[in-house]
This record gives structure tokens, C-alpha cells and sequence, in this order.
């Protein structure tokens, strides 16, 4: 997995706009896997980033990378919390929720949509979508929307054009430490 990689899939969370990001990379032994993990937590912790896998099967792996402020913040909101519990969650500790789904994500079938909360989805759109099972949205973007339509195409754009500055500021030169803002999401 290269820098090129995490800033391509995770821009948004690395400039502190997004909880978090997900995404699939490749691997050729677990131990190299780990080793690279290891290399990009050295420079990611410090910024108040992770990056960890949630999944691996037949060398590939599937990415998280957050913030685990972002993260703490979010699994407190109320609505959160009751999503979860629904979802069967019994702990709501940051720790235990990754372990859940982490066990959920390796257990197979379908797709566990609470993951939306992980990402820093509205929670309205969460529920909306496990409630209507995916169908009736009213917009697509990073994720489906049921509630808010324009705040979440705002957000849409926003996302967009940091992907592209990432990019553009990586091609020039620009580190993976460089990218990785030191800070909080907005309260």
C-alpha cells in the first residue's frame, strides 16, 4: 500500500473534514501488511489519525482510516447510539464497536450498513437507508441520502474538491505527513 493510496482514498479524513474513510488495498503476506500499517500509523497517530484493517481474506484487506476524536465524538450522539443498539451493538465503546464490526465484516453476507456511522454519514441517512433498504433516496453521493439533500451535496462537493487538491498536491510532491492535518473536526 502506498501514501498514493491513502491520500487517494482518504483525503477528506486526512484534511479533517470526514470522521472516516474506507477502502480495499492488496497485500502480499499478512506480516508485510502489518510492517505497512505500522510504517503509516508512525505518521498518522501523531496527526490523530488511524489506520487499521477491518477485514482480510486471499490477499486483500479491507482499510479504516479515522479519527479516533471524530469517532469518540460521534458514537456519543444519542441518535448514534440508538442506531447502534438496533443494529445489536451491545457495547458502545469505541473499541468494542470496531471489534463488532470488524467480527461483522469478517463474518460474510451482507454488508453491514450501520458502517455509515463509522464514516461521519449522517445518521438520518443511515436509518433512511436501513429503513428503505437502500431504495427512495433522494441523491446519491458518497453515500444515500434521505434527509438533508442540499447540506449532503455540500458536502459532497466539498469531499470532491479536497480528493482533488490531495491529488493535485501529491503529484507535486507533497508527503503523506505533509497532507495529514493535526486537527479536529468542527464541534
Amino acid at each position: 500500500m502506498s501514501e498514493d493510496t491513502v491520500i487517494r482514498h482518504g483525503a477528506p479524513t486526512l484534511a479533517g473534514m470526514k470522521t472516516g474513510n474506507l477502502f480495499p488495498c492488496f497485500f502480499s503476506s499478512p506480516q508485510a501488511l502489518a510492517e505497512e500499517l505500522r510504517a503509516m500509523n508512525q505518521v498518522l497517530v501523531p496527526r490523530g489519525l488511524r489506520l487499521v484493517p477491518l477485514r482480510r481474506e486471499k490477499g486483500r484487506a479491507l482499510l479504516y482510516l479515522f479519527r479516533p476524536a471524530a469517532l469518540s465524538r460521534d458514537l456519543a450522539q444519542e441518535e448514534v447510539r440508538r442506531l447502534l443498539r438496533q443494529a445489536g451493538y451491545r457495547d458502545l465503546g469505541q473499541g468494542a464497536c470496531l471489534a463488532e464490526l470488524r467480527r461483522r465484516l469478517g463474518a460474510g453476507g451482507d454488508f453491514p450498513h450501520e458502517i455509515g456511522l463509522f464514516l461521519g454519514y449522517p445518521p438520518e441517512d443511515v436509518a433512511g437507508f436501513v429503513r428503505h433498504r437502500g431504495k427512495g433516496c433522494k441523491c446519491v453521493g458518497c453515500w444515500k441520502v434521505y434527509g438533508d439533500e442540499a447540506a449532503a451535496r455540500r458536502q459532497f462537493a466539498a469531499f470532491k474538491a479536497c480528493t482533488a487538491n490531495y491529488c493535485r498536491r501529491r503529484a507535486k510532491g507533497a508527503s503523506l505527513a505533509r497532507l495529514a492535518v493535526t486537527t479536529r473536526l468542527p464541534q
